[in-house]
Protein backbone atom coordinates (compact mmCIF):
# COMPACT_ATOMS: atom_id res chain seq x y z
CA UNK A 1 0.00 0.00 0.00
CA UNK A 2 2.82 2.46 0.74
CA UNK A 3 5.00 1.62 -2.21
CA UNK A 4 1.62 2.45 -3.89
CA UNK A 5 1.42 5.67 -2.63
CA UNK A 6 4.71 6.95 -3.38
CA UNK A 7 4.29 5.75 -6.55
CA UNK A 8 1.04 7.97 -7.16
CA UNK A 9 3.27 10.88 -5.49
CA UNK A 10 6.30 10.43 -7.93
CA UNK A 11 4.00 10.42 -10.89
CA UNK A 12 1.71 13.86 -9.68
CA UNK A 13 5.10 15.42 -9.14
CA UNK A 14 5.79 18.44 -10.62
CA UNK A 15 8.99 18.64 -12.80
CA UNK A 16 10.43 20.74 -15.59
CA UNK A 17 9.94 18.07 -18.09
CA UNK A 18 6.13 17.74 -17.34
CA UNK A 19 5.92 21.62 -17.04
CA UNK A 20 7.67 21.72 -21.10
CA UNK A 21 5.05 19.25 -22.17
CA UNK A 22 2.13 21.06 -20.91
CA UNK A 23 3.49 24.30 -22.19
CA UNK A 24 4.21 22.69 -25.68
CA UNK A 25 0.48 21.15 -25.57
CA UNK A 26 -1.42 24.25 -25.13
CA UNK A 27 0.49 25.97 -27.49
CA UNK A 28 -0.13 23.36 -29.69
CA UNK A 29 -4.09 23.15 -29.70
CA UNK A 30 -3.82 27.33 -29.26
CA UNK A 31 -1.85 27.11 -33.11
CA UNK A 32 -4.80 24.41 -34.20
CA UNK A 33 -7.69 26.68 -32.92
CA UNK A 34 -6.46 29.24 -35.09
CA UNK A 35 -8.26 29.06 -38.03
CA UNK A 36 -11.78 28.58 -35.72
CA UNK A 37 -10.62 31.39 -34.24
CA UNK A 38 -10.37 33.52 -36.66
CA UNK A 39 -12.97 32.42 -38.17
CA UNK A 40 -15.81 33.83 -35.40
CA UNK A 41 -13.76 37.43 -35.71
CA UNK A 42 -14.30 37.18 -39.60
CA UNK A 43 -17.70 36.56 -39.09
CA UNK A 44 -17.94 39.73 -36.71
CA UNK A 45 -16.20 42.34 -38.42
CA UNK A 46 -18.08 45.22 -40.00
CA UNK A 47 -17.59 45.56 -43.24
CA UNK A 48 -14.69 47.86 -43.27
CA UNK A 49 -12.32 45.38 -41.78
CA UNK A 50 -13.39 42.93 -44.45
CA UNK A 51 -11.10 44.27 -46.65
CA UNK A 52 -8.24 45.90 -44.96
CA UNK A 53 -4.99 44.79 -46.05
CA UNK A 54 -3.00 42.96 -44.19
CA UNK A 55 -6.32 41.87 -42.92
CA UNK A 56 -6.30 41.95 -38.70
CA UNK A 57 -6.65 38.68 -36.64
CA UNK A 58 -9.08 40.13 -34.22
CA UNK A 59 -11.75 42.92 -34.71
CA UNK A 60 -11.86 45.94 -32.87
CA UNK A 61 -15.27 46.67 -33.68
CA UNK A 62 -17.49 43.49 -33.27
CA UNK A 63 -20.58 43.58 -34.59
CA UNK A 64 -23.82 41.81 -35.50
CA UNK A 65 -24.58 43.08 -38.83
CA UNK A 66 -23.12 40.52 -40.58
CA UNK A 67 -25.95 37.80 -39.53
CA UNK A 68 -28.62 40.31 -40.09
CA UNK A 69 -27.46 40.85 -43.17
CA UNK A 70 -26.92 37.37 -43.82
CA UNK A 71 -30.57 36.43 -43.45
CA UNK A 72 -31.98 39.76 -45.01
CA UNK A 73 -30.34 39.57 -47.89
CA UNK A 74 -31.43 35.58 -48.58
CA UNK A 75 -35.17 36.46 -47.01
CA UNK A 76 -35.23 39.29 -49.37
CA UNK A 77 -34.66 36.16 -52.72
CA UNK A 78 -37.35 33.64 -53.24
CA UNK A 79 -35.96 31.37 -51.08
CA UNK A 80 -34.90 32.42 -47.50
CA UNK A 81 -31.39 31.19 -46.12
CA UNK A 82 -33.42 28.88 -43.48
CA UNK A 83 -34.46 26.56 -46.25
CA UNK A 84 -31.01 25.64 -46.94
CA UNK A 85 -30.57 25.08 -42.77
CA UNK A 86 -33.19 22.61 -43.06
CA UNK A 87 -32.76 21.08 -46.14
CA UNK A 88 -29.00 20.00 -44.46
CA UNK A 89 -30.29 19.32 -41.39
CA UNK A 90 -32.86 16.75 -42.43
CA UNK A 91 -30.68 15.02 -45.50
CA UNK A 92 -28.20 14.64 -42.84
CA UNK A 93 -30.22 13.73 -39.45
CA UNK A 94 -32.30 10.77 -42.11
CA UNK A 95 -28.46 9.61 -43.71
CA UNK A 96 -27.20 9.49 -40.03
CA UNK A 97 -30.01 7.28 -38.57
CA UNK A 98 -30.13 5.30 -41.78
CA UNK A 99 -25.96 4.66 -41.68
CA UNK A 100 -26.35 3.80 -37.89
CA UNK A 101 -28.82 0.99 -38.31
CA UNK A 102 -27.74 -0.31 -41.96
CA UNK A 103 -24.02 -0.55 -41.02
CA UNK A 104 -24.52 -1.69 -37.22
CA UNK A 105 -26.95 -4.72 -38.47
CA UNK A 106 -24.50 -5.32 -41.86
CA UNK A 107 -21.40 -5.42 -39.32
CA UNK A 108 -23.37 -7.80 -36.68
CA UNK A 109 -24.40 -10.46 -39.07
CA UNK A 110 -20.97 -10.08 -40.85
CA UNK A 111 -19.02 -10.48 -37.05
CA UNK A 112 -21.46 -12.34 -35.08
CA UNK A 113 -23.96 -14.62 -37.02
CA UNK A 114 -21.41 -16.46 -39.05
CA UNK A 115 -22.96 -16.16 -42.20
CA UNK A 116 -22.13 -18.26 -45.59
CA UNK A 117 -19.58 -16.19 -47.84
CA UNK A 118 -19.47 -13.20 -44.92
CA UNK A 119 -15.64 -13.27 -45.42
CA UNK A 120 -16.11 -12.86 -48.78
CA UNK A 121 -18.72 -10.22 -48.91
CA UNK A 122 -16.78 -8.31 -46.22
CA UNK A 123 -13.41 -8.24 -48.56
CA UNK A 124 -15.83 -7.02 -51.26
CA UNK A 125 -16.89 -4.03 -48.69
CA UNK A 126 -13.28 -3.54 -47.99
CA UNK A 127 -11.95 -3.50 -51.58
CA UNK A 128 -14.42 -0.67 -52.69
CA UNK A 129 -12.44 1.87 -49.85
CA UNK A 130 -9.49 1.57 -52.56
CA UNK A 131 -11.83 4.09 -54.98
CA UNK A 132 -12.35 7.68 -54.26
CA UNK A 133 -15.66 9.26 -54.31
CA UNK A 134 -15.28 10.89 -58.44
CA UNK A 135 -14.60 7.19 -59.54
CA UNK A 136 -18.03 5.31 -58.59
CA UNK A 137 -19.70 8.96 -59.10
CA UNK A 138 -21.41 7.99 -62.62
CA UNK A 139 -22.36 4.58 -61.47
CA UNK A 140 -24.06 6.35 -58.49
CA UNK A 141 -26.03 8.76 -60.89
CA UNK A 142 -27.23 5.98 -63.03
CA UNK A 143 -28.52 3.97 -59.94
CA UNK A 144 -30.08 7.20 -58.75
CA UNK A 145 -31.70 7.79 -62.15
CA UNK A 146 -32.62 4.72 -62.31
CA UNK A 147 -34.87 4.46 -59.21
CA UNK A 148 -36.15 7.92 -60.27
CA UNK A 149 -35.00 10.20 -57.25
CA UNK A 150 -33.13 12.65 -58.98
CA UNK A 151 -34.08 16.40 -58.03
CA UNK A 152 -35.50 14.56 -54.75
CA UNK A 153 -34.37 14.36 -50.87
CA UNK A 154 -33.79 10.90 -51.36
CA UNK A 155 -30.75 11.06 -53.35
CA UNK A 156 -28.80 13.19 -51.11
CA UNK A 157 -29.41 10.16 -48.68
CA UNK A 158 -29.78 6.79 -50.19
CA UNK A 159 -25.97 6.68 -51.59
CA UNK A 160 -24.99 7.24 -48.15
CA UNK A 161 -26.32 4.77 -45.74
CA UNK A 162 -24.20 1.80 -46.87
CA UNK A 163 -21.25 3.10 -46.55
CA UNK A 164 -18.35 0.91 -47.00
CA UNK A 165 -15.90 2.82 -44.18
CA UNK A 166 -18.20 2.88 -41.48
CA UNK A 167 -19.27 -0.76 -42.24
CA UNK A 168 -15.38 -1.70 -41.37
CA UNK A 169 -15.18 0.57 -38.39
CA UNK A 170 -17.60 -1.29 -37.05
CA UNK A 171 -17.08 -4.45 -37.88
CA UNK A 172 -13.72 -4.05 -36.02
CA UNK A 173 -15.14 -3.10 -33.09
CA UNK A 174 -17.99 -5.65 -33.10
CA UNK A 175 -15.43 -8.60 -33.45
CA UNK A 176 -14.11 -7.53 -29.87
CA UNK A 177 -16.89 -8.58 -28.18
CA UNK A 178 -16.64 -11.72 -26.37
CA UNK A 179 -18.82 -14.82 -28.72
CA UNK A 180 -19.18 -16.38 -24.61
CA UNK A 181 -21.19 -13.44 -23.61
CA UNK A 182 -23.63 -13.94 -27.12
CA UNK A 183 -23.86 -17.57 -26.22
CA UNK A 184 -24.30 -16.96 -22.57
CA UNK A 185 -27.53 -14.84 -23.84
CA UNK A 186 -28.77 -17.12 -26.26
CA UNK A 187 -28.90 -19.97 -23.64
CA UNK A 188 -30.83 -17.64 -21.80
CA UNK A 189 -33.13 -17.30 -24.61
CA UNK A 190 -32.36 -14.08 -25.88
CA UNK A 191 -33.35 -14.01 -29.91
CA UNK A 192 -31.20 -12.08 -32.67
CA UNK A 193 -33.10 -8.94 -32.48
CA UNK A 194 -32.81 -9.23 -28.28
CA UNK A 195 -28.42 -10.00 -28.99
CA UNK A 196 -28.44 -6.56 -31.52
CA UNK A 197 -30.55 -4.37 -29.30
CA UNK A 198 -30.03 -5.48 -25.88
CA UNK A 199 -25.57 -6.09 -26.27
CA UNK A 200 -24.61 -4.87 -29.06
CA UNK A 201 -25.66 -1.94 -29.56
CA UNK A 202 -25.45 -0.97 -25.54
CA UNK A 203 -22.12 -2.84 -25.43
CA UNK A 204 -20.64 -0.78 -29.13
CA UNK A 205 -22.15 2.90 -28.34
CA UNK A 206 -18.88 4.55 -28.88
CA UNK A 207 -18.23 2.65 -32.02
CA UNK A 208 -21.54 3.87 -34.02
CA UNK A 209 -21.36 7.43 -31.93
CA UNK A 210 -18.29 7.54 -34.00
CA UNK A 211 -19.90 6.77 -37.14
CA UNK A 212 -22.87 9.33 -36.73
CA UNK A 213 -19.82 12.35 -36.18
CA UNK A 214 -18.10 11.06 -39.51
CA UNK A 215 -21.64 10.23 -41.75
CA UNK A 216 -22.98 14.05 -40.04
CA UNK A 217 -19.91 15.77 -40.97
CA UNK A 218 -19.65 14.14 -44.56
CA UNK A 219 -23.38 14.45 -45.46
CA UNK A 220 -23.75 18.57 -44.11
CA UNK A 221 -20.19 19.61 -45.89
CA UNK A 222 -21.40 17.61 -49.40
CA UNK A 223 -21.56 19.60 -52.06
CA UNK A 224 -21.38 17.45 -55.23
CA UNK A 225 -24.20 15.56 -54.28
CA UNK A 226 -26.65 18.83 -54.29
CA UNK A 227 -24.93 19.90 -57.01
CA UNK A 228 -25.32 16.80 -59.38
CA UNK A 229 -28.51 15.29 -57.91
CA UNK A 230 -30.86 18.58 -57.73
CA UNK A 231 -32.10 21.37 -59.81
CA UNK A 232 -34.88 22.57 -57.97
CA UNK A 233 -33.90 25.36 -55.62
CA UNK A 234 -35.52 25.17 -52.58
CA UNK A 235 -34.03 21.33 -52.70
CA UNK A 236 -30.70 22.35 -52.46
CA UNK A 237 -28.75 22.72 -48.79
CA UNK A 238 -26.06 24.58 -47.22
CA UNK A 239 -22.77 23.76 -49.32
CA UNK A 240 -24.52 25.38 -52.62
CA UNK A 241 -25.88 28.36 -50.51
CA UNK A 242 -22.67 29.50 -49.76
CA UNK A 243 -21.64 28.97 -53.48
CA UNK A 244 -24.29 31.09 -54.14
CA UNK A 245 -23.47 33.91 -51.78
CA UNK A 246 -19.76 34.28 -53.02
CA UNK A 247 -20.59 34.07 -56.55
CA UNK A 248 -23.79 35.96 -56.90
CA UNK A 249 -24.18 39.69 -57.90
CA UNK A 250 -23.31 42.16 -55.25
CA UNK A 251 -20.23 39.38 -54.17
CA UNK A 252 -18.54 42.63 -52.14
CA UNK A 253 -21.61 43.74 -50.92
CA UNK A 254 -22.40 40.24 -49.39
CA UNK A 255 -18.66 39.75 -47.95
CA UNK A 256 -20.05 40.37 -44.11
CA UNK A 257 -23.02 37.93 -45.09
CA UNK A 258 -20.23 35.00 -46.25
CA UNK A 259 -18.39 35.22 -43.43
CA UNK A 260 -21.61 34.60 -41.21
CA UNK A 261 -22.81 32.28 -43.60
CA UNK A 262 -19.22 30.18 -43.10
CA UNK A 263 -19.73 30.51 -39.46
CA UNK A 264 -23.16 28.91 -39.31
CA UNK A 265 -22.24 26.24 -41.56
CA UNK A 266 -19.23 25.13 -39.79
CA UNK A 267 -20.26 25.51 -36.08
CA UNK A 268 -23.17 22.10 -36.61
CA UNK A 269 -19.80 19.83 -37.33
CA UNK A 270 -18.09 21.41 -34.06
CA UNK A 271 -20.08 21.02 -32.03
CA UNK A 272 -21.05 17.66 -32.98
CA UNK A 273 -17.14 16.25 -32.70
CA UNK A 274 -16.94 18.18 -29.35
CA UNK A 275 -19.45 16.37 -27.56
CA UNK A 276 -19.01 13.04 -28.92
CA UNK A 277 -14.92 13.29 -29.22
CA UNK A 278 -14.32 10.48 -26.21
CA UNK A 279 -16.27 8.13 -28.21
CA UNK A 280 -14.14 8.86 -31.32
CA UNK A 281 -10.66 8.49 -29.31
CA UNK A 282 -11.95 5.35 -27.34
CA UNK A 283 -13.06 4.06 -30.84
CA UNK A 284 -9.89 4.60 -32.75
CA UNK A 285 -8.07 3.21 -30.00
CA UNK A 286 -9.78 -0.19 -30.18
CA UNK A 287 -10.72 -0.93 -33.65
CA UNK A 288 -7.02 -1.40 -35.09
CA UNK A 289 -7.42 2.24 -37.12
CA UNK A 290 -4.19 4.15 -37.08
Amino acid sequence: MKEHKKRIRRLNRITPGKVFVYIFMIALVSFTALPLVYMVFHALKPVDELFIFPPKFITTRPTLNNFQELFAAMDSTSIPFTRYIFNSLVVSIITVAGTVVVCTMGAFALTKLRMPGGNLIFNIIVATLMFSAPVTQIANYLVVKELHMLDTTWALIVPKIAGSYYLFLLKQNFGEIPDALLEAAKIDGCSYWGLYSKIIIPVTRPAWATAIVFAFVASWNDFSGPMIYIQTQVKQTLPLALQLLQGGPGQVARAGAFAAATLVTTLPTIIVFCAMQSKVINTMTHSGIK
